[in-house]
């Protein structure tokens, strides 16, 4: 154990990567509930709660997107030096994340993240892998979206074609009860794919400081980063779920019913198939788009969704800018 880092350091760090997991939690509950709560098929408190539990138990499924955040985005920084690298990236991610928060863009936190961590490395000499990023992160971020839009679409319409001659108001009572199941199977995707990450940056963290040598997540990280971003979900993302839920299109409930089926199905795959740490907001955003251009492209509201892909294009550079800023700060200190 390197006893030149104090259990205080390594803890504040900790602390601070709960902080993000908060802010991530809160920031992207309205990718979980934002369809439910705007087709009324839960009430907000009701939704939050579910949405809180699920994420909880998704926590403890993400054992390979931990190990991707953990060990696969930057070779491992040595020292004090390198914990004050996880803190850059962490005042980076969470800085970007209060940013398109108030901003009410649902932006990714996992690519804030991501980002974050890259930028510090850059500026502290620390070697990025830039091979796993561009397999595990850049490829599933332009591919996941993609997925989402036309698979989306392509539920929808097997939705519409399965139900055709029903009745319309028993087929809308019966997909707002589908939505509670469909609302907490997207809750558990995002548990298992953004608790885990936080999960990740810990394991890191604790590497570094020598408190740990392995690439396996601890159960009490993966149990801390579980409790924490299910209060941060159940605090709620009220200006992003606008967004989501109503700014976009006015979703139906079949509507919602398959956008969170659709973008939780991607969730489970990039996750426990191939561990690849992909945004929660990109695929549940696109989903929705997918859903929504069934009725009509113009039912769609182009302009917000391109103000969202905006915000998207600009985290990685700007979660990475603010972690840079953080970095030359802590010269202050180190």
């Amino acid at each position: 154990m390197d006893t030149t880092i104090p259990v205080l350091g390594v803890a504040a760090v900790i602390a601070l990567a709960m902080g993000f997991n908060y802010t991530n939690g809160f920031h992207d509950a309205a990718n979980a509930i934002a369809t439910s709560v705007s087709t009324r098929a839960l009430t907000p408190r009701v939704a939050l709660a579910m949405a809180a539990i699920a994420n909880l138990f998704g926590a403890f499924f993400g054992s390979k997107v931990a190990a991707t955040i953990g060990s696969g985005i930057i070779e491992q920084p040595e020292g004090v030096d390198g914990l004050w690298l996880v803190a850059a990236a962490l005042i980076g991610a969470i800085g970007w994340n209060l940013l398109t928060w108030w901003f009410g863009l649902p932006s990714s936190s996992s690519h804030a993240l991501i980002g974050g961590l890259a930028g510090a490395a850059l500026v502290a000499g620390v070697a990025v892998k830039w091979a796993v990023i561009w397999e595990k992160v850049i490829i599933p971020m332009i591919a996941s979206p993609l997925i989402g839009l036309v698979v989306g679409y392509l539920f929808m319409t097997a939705i519409f074609w399965i139900f055709r001659n029903a009745n319309p108001g028993r087929v809308t009572r019966g997909f707002r009860l589908a939505q509670t199941a469909s609302a907490a199977a997207m809750a558990f995707g995002h548990g298992l794919q953004d608790a885990a990450k936080t999960a990740g940056v810990v394991l890191l963290a604790l590497n570094i400081s020598g408190y740990h040598n392995s690439t396996t997540v601890p159960i009490w990280v993966l149990v801390l980063s579980a409790l924490v971003i299910s209060a941060g979900t159940y605090a709620g993302g009220w200006r992003i779920m606008r967004t989501l839920g109503r700014r976009i299109i006015d979703l139906t409930p079949p509507q919602g019913f398959a956008a969170e089926t659709t973008a939780a199905s991607i969730l489970y795959v990039a996750g426990l198939a191939l561990g690849a740490p992909i945004s929660t907001t990109h695929t549940i955003t696109s989903a929705i788009m997918g859903v929504g251009a069934t009725k009509r492209l113009s039912a769609v509201r182009w302009s917000v969704a391109g103000n969202i892909v905006g915000a998207w294009v600009l985290t990685f550079p700007g979660a990475g800018l603010v972690a840079v800023l953080a970095w030359y700060a802590s010269s202050i200190f180190r």
